[in-house]
């Protein structure tokens, strides 16, 4: 049985705006070299959980959300699949942080250098040759968010071009969860859940916010 719903209140709530800048704040700690001692122990872990915000980050190993934020146990509730896309399970995890723990932020969080924007690309030009296993369902969940950037001749995989594919996807996913989610269309339209796109920059260490 799932828990009772948390009815949020504002006045007991942390706003999506303060949440952002906490974690706009994190990032800057943690370019900087300035990041908190956290306790990670089992003791401090077990304690319910709150999230101040829901990621939907890509999986790729270089792109931990609570490193990048520089944030501890239980503040973030974050969710990792290859590309960041919002598929059915993806959705079902965002809606249960929403409401079963009133968490005020979404945010889905693409980067540089991704690989399954590369391997979308690569499919699309038809210079891949057929992707084992499950893979290929990410690529094609990916294609029709970057179709229109490529167009259907082959052209050149370019860095400006990937980021461009990776700023599309990471739109397509906001619109997945807002079009596709009664509850978090809901939540959104009650001002009580703000959805945001970022991406993280594997040079520099930056997240930068989209709209």
């Amino acid at each position: 049985m799932m828990p009772p719903t948390n009815t949020r209140s504002p006045l007991t709530s942390n706003s999506a705006d303060r949440t952002l800048a906490d974690l706009k704040a994190g990032n800057i700690r943690f370019r900087e070299g300035r990041s908190t001692a956290k306790h990670w122990q089992v003791s401090e872990s077990v304690r319910p959980q709150n999230p101040k915000a829901i990621i939907l980050s890509c999986s790729d190993a270089r792109v931990p959300a609570e490193i990048i934020f520089d944030q501890g146990p239980g503040d973030l509730f974050a969710i990792r699949v290859a590309g960041n896309i919002a598929a059915s399970s993806q959705i079902a995890s965002i809606e249960f942080a929403a409401t079963q723990f009133g968490t005020p932020l979404v945010i889905v969080l693409g980067h540089t250098g991704c690989g399954a924007i590369t391997a979308t690309l690569r499919a699309l030009n038809h210079k891949e040759s057929p992707l084992p296993g499950h893979i290929s369902e990410i690529v094609d969940h990916i294609a029709p968010n970057i179709a229109s950037l490529v167009g259907p001749n082959p052209i050149e995989i370019t860095e400006v071009l990937a980021d461009q594919c990776m700023k599309a996807n990471i739109r397509a996913s906001i619109d997945q969860l807002q079009q596709t989610s009664e509850p978090l269309s809901e939540l959104t339209k009650s001002d009580d859940l703000t959805i945001c796109g970022a991406f993280y920059d594997l040079s520099t260490g930056e997240v930068s916010f989209i709209d």
